[in-house]
């Protein structure tokens, strides 16, 4: 019989655990399909006497995730402790020098420090993989590099925070403002213990970071994306935007152009109708557009225990099989550095504003928005009982810097009763 892969695991919260239970329940499927048995030897977490629900008396225990990593009678190193540095490095770059293979599903890791660990694997000869890492189980890190490494990715699109789409989606559906459902998903446990990681787009940047270092031959740079939360989104804008035909999301999108490589986490709005549009709950969609294949649209459960443990064993089969990818598709040593787009794509913008309702107002607003060379799509005036009046304005394509440049210009007419808010439209 062909010798058993055998797996270490650092970590064992819900995805840890979920893990042991695929692993102990389809024992015969896995070995079926890798042509060999699949097998844990060691764990490894802060307390051995927790109850996880889970049978792990036949798993010799590691207090220390690094001694873990060191066992002979391990494999593949299965990291899903979390944190970009002190443990999961430290076990990561443990395993590496001790000749193993690693797991990940640790996207801050990755996202920081991916490619001096790429280098390290790729020198030793291990591998890394991390489709945990990115939209829980939509398996999109294969996709892009193996069914789709035929093609030049041409831009990449995708709700890639679950708890912030539940946010926005429980907003629009219970007419709830930010900080109402903001309170809700914390009480119910949907964000993480440091709620930015996932309201600010912080969770959601890493995971563009890691999808554009594969899509683009670029070594992985989170520190040039973009990064703007959704705590400024209102209910009036979800309203308003939802009269106009779009849908508000926190939409990461990443794109290399001539100005550079292109990286935004942000709330953008998006045509009702297109898939994006009609994503609801906590579910994650990610959007790849090749030069060959053009669109293609994965949705799925982006997050949680089964999700998450489904995608690192389908990683892990992999290495059962003998697949040996590199880490971000190509190696490492080839990956260049790529130049951060100093300004977006040009992209219509939907612009909110609150004029008082007095003669030549809005005509004000238009002399000034043509002034910075911003013309109006469209635009809707709303019936108003005080003494100011909502407006809301589409532009044609433009720059954000020219739309700055604008809005900077609207105080001076002392005709605007709040500050206006500016959404980019992403086409889909």
């Amino acid at each position: 019989m062909t010798d058993p892969l055998r797996l270490g695991i650092a970590g064992l919260g819900t995805v840890g655990a979920g893990i042991v239970k695929i692993v102990q329940t389809h024992a015969d499927l896995l070995a079926a399909r890798a042509g060999r048995p699949v097998v844990i030897s060691a764990v490894s977490a802060r307390s051995k006497e927790k109850d996880r629900g889970v049978d792990l008396s036949d798993y010799a225990w590691e207090n220390d995730p690094v001694a873990l990593a060191y066992r002979s009678d391990v494999d593949v190193v299965i990291e899903v402790m979390g944190g970009h540095d002190g443990p999961a490095k430290d076990t990561t770059e443990a395993a590496i020098a001790g000749g193993k293979d690693v797991v990940s599903a640790n996207k801050a890791l990755l996202a920081i420090h991916g490619q001096a660990l790429a280098v390290a694997a790729e020198a030793a000869g291990r591998v890394i993989r991390f489709e945990a890492a990115v939209a829980g189980g939509i398996p999109v890190v294969k996709t892009l590099t193996e069914g789709l490494a035929g093609n030049a990715i041409t831009r990449i699109m995708g709700v890639m925070n679950g708890s912030c789409n539940y946010i926005l989606t429980r907003m629009e559906d219970a007419g709830l403002t930010y900080q109402e459902v903001f309170d809700e998903a914390n009480a119910l446990g949907y964000l993480e213990a440091d709620p930015n990681l996932d309201v600010g787009g912080v969770d959601a940047g890493h995971k563009l970071a890691l999808l554009s270092s594969i899509a683009f031959g670029t070594q992985v740079d989170f520190d040039g994306v973009a990064l703007e939360g959704i705590g400024s989104v209102t209910i009036e804008d979800i309203r308003q935007a939802a009269d106009m035909g779009y849908k508000i999301k926190l939409l990461g999108v990443a794109q290399l152009t001539g100005r550079g490589l292109e990286q935004r986490m942000s709330p953008c709005l998006v045509p009702d109708t297109s898939p994006l549009g009609q994503l609801s709950g906590g579910t994650n969609m990610v959007v790849l557009e090749g030069d060959a294949v053009g669109q293609i649209v994965m949705r799925g459960a982006g997050a949680g225990e089964g999700p998450t443990a489904s995608a690192i064993m389908g990683d892990v089969m992999d290495i059962a099989r003998g697949s040996r990818l590199s880490t971000f598709g190509q190696p490492a040593s080839t990956l260049r550095k790529a130049r951060a787009a100093q300004a977006a794509v040009p992209a219509p913008y939907y612009l909110r504003l609150q004029l008082l309702d007095k003669p030549g107002a809005l005509a004000k607003v238009a002399t000034i928005l043509g002034d910075a060379g911003v013309s109006i799509d469209r635009m809707r005036q709303y019936d108003h009982a005080d003494t100011a009046a909502p407006v809301l304005i589409v532009t044609h394509k433009t720059t954000r810097t020219a739309l700055d440049e604008a809005m900077a210009r609207f105080d001076s007419t002392g005709v605007l009763t709040q500050n206006p808010v500016a959404i980019r439209i992403e086409t889909v």
